[in-house]
């Protein structure tokens, strides 16, 4: 399945902008053949907004999720997008995947919490493995800190996922989870890793970019630069069958010996 990564910051703030936004991409995405478009963490609002992250949430099935369904209908590609979730009188950092004839297949909520401004302004989600079957592949979704934790990862892994999308906001100095820790996370679960990211300054964030797709063979399939960016990579169901037969990991695991890690 071809995969289309936008690295953008759209515009902070304004739900209407990010939503021309992701139009706009969807519609290079769906001319390039690519079945799946992934944006950042947080992009249909913005990250770094403060009070208004809880002005602009939305519910799961709110008003911008029918127009992002609408904008993956007509362009016919399936679209991942972060987005602030309210439900009831809490908010959520979450992931949505909508597929290309406009349904909701899956939503996440972020389980692990970055730094202060985070942790201020929202819940942690309670439900670590969410997937949806899209284009012959096994679509789980993480959200940027939470690929940081290798029980996540190897939870999906077991749970059968064979493309991981993690929407992000990773900011400086921790450039190296984009360019180190992402090919191992996909080589040590045996699955492709889209990573996918932010960029330049939001309020006190620096967001650095290098949106990766990685394979389970630990190679960088396309890397973003510092920049707005689209960029795509393929994700092979026969390639991730094949490195799983290769590379015994999961089978070789031998889970009574690691009790001590829960």
């Amino acid at each position: 399945m071809r995969t289309a990564l936008l690295q953008s910051s759209g515009r902070p703030g304004s739900v209407v902008g990010n939503l021309k936004v992701l139009d706009e991409a969807a519609g290079r995405a769906g001319d390039a053949g690519a079945g799946l478009l992934v944006a950042p963490e947080m992009f249909l609002t913005g990250y770094a907004i403060g009070d208004d992250v809880a002005r602009l949430a939305e519910a799961a099935d709110g008003d911008s999720a029918d127009a992002v369904a609408e904008i993956a209908g007509r362009h016919g590609v399936a679209i991942v997008y972060g987005y602030p979730e309210r439900a009831g009188e809490v908010v959520f950092n979450s992931a949505q995947l909508v597929s290309a004839d406009g349904v909701r297949l899956a939503n996440y909520r972020k389980t692990h919490l970055f730094g202060c401004f985070e942790r201020d302004h929202f819940t942690p989600g309670e439900r670590s493995v969410v997937q949806a079957d899209l284009g012959g592949l096994r679509v789980g979704l993480l959200i940027c800190y939470d690929v940081e934790f290798p029980e996540n990862v190897r939870a999906h892994a077991l749970a059968g996922t064979d493309l991981l999308v993690v929407p992000t906001a990773q900011m400086h100095p921790f450039q190296f989870v984009a360019e180190s820790m992402i090919p191992v996370r996909a080589f040590e679960n045996q699955m492709y890793v889209a990573y996918v990211n932010r960029v330049g300054q939001e309020g006190e964030f620096e967001f650095v970019g290098l949106s990766t797709l990685a394979g389970p063979d630990g190679v960088a399939r396309t890397r973003a630069g510092r920049g707005e960016e689209l960029v795509f990579a393929d994700a092979d169901p026969a390639l991730v069958a094949a490195s799983r037969e290769a590379n015994p990991y999961l089978t070789d695991r031998r889970p009574g010996l690691y009790g001590s890690l829960v």
